[in-house]
């Protein structure tokens, strides 16, 4: 494989951290597949993780100067980022937030380096961008400005209820609201190729099937 995105598809299914089967989303939606980043909890994959992310962005052509990441899981895929990214020979400092306020020692809800410049949120997945508007607005109120947001997968999926869903996906809305791009390093479409390509494997042809059913349904 030597497409980065095939490559990240291949990795996350042999980490269990993308599985087939029948999942419920935080929709409520019985999804053929799901996407646990948290389950990147071992040295080595968190590393291959970060090489994935840091040249994704690298691919971009984005220009940045630091990096964000969101409470919680965006703690630990920015910081690994950076570290990745400096591997490659980009020095990059980085910040995350608190849930809460600090009101000793150093105080406030920012930790790591000041935000300034061009900032990369990142984070897992978009599911309502919760998680992003809340980054953009502490990105902003510290006069920096958000230049992108990078995810590790895009599952171009519709949000509403059946009979009434969404023009685009979360991840369109994220990107049209606050007008910066949002770069993800594997999305459905990927998922459904390296499916595509195990015709060997009975179950996964029969899991191609039903997320290519899902797809039809609620993708964009």
């Amino acid at each position: 494989m030597d497409n980065l995105r095939q490559q990240f598809i291949a990795f996350s299914v042999s980490a269990g951290v993308l599985r087939f089967g029948e999942f419920t989303t935080k929709a409520g939606r019985q999804s053929p597949y799901f996407f646990n980043a948290g389950l990147f909890h071992e040295g080595a994959t968190l590393a291959q993780l970060a090489q994935f992310y840091a040249q994704t962005l690298l691919d971009s052509s984005v220009e940045f100067d630091m990096l964000f990441g969101p409470a919680y899981k965006g703690i630990t895929l920015a910081s690994a980022t950076a570290v990745a990214l400096a591997g490659k020979g980009r020095n990059t400092s980085f910040a995350f937030n608190r849930k809460e306020a600090k009101d000793h020692g150093e105080g406030g809800t920012i930790v790591g380096a000041k935000l300034q410049g061009k900032v990369v949120i990142i984070d897992d997945v978009i599911s309502a961008g919760t998680s992003v508007r809340e980054s953009v607005q502490m990105i902003r109120a510290a006069g920096a400005e958000p230049c992108a947001v990078l995810i590790a997968l895009d599952r171009m999926e519709r949000s509403g209820a059946d009979g009434a869903l969404s023009a685009g996906s979360a991840v369109q809305a994220v990107s049209e609201e606050f007008g910066i791009p949002v770069i993800s390093i594997g999305n459905l479409d990927d998922l459904l190729t390296y499916l595509g390509e195990q015709g060997g494997d009975a179950a996964l042809a029969a899991s191609r099937e039903k997320v290519a059913a899902y797809r039809a349904k609620y993708g964009v």
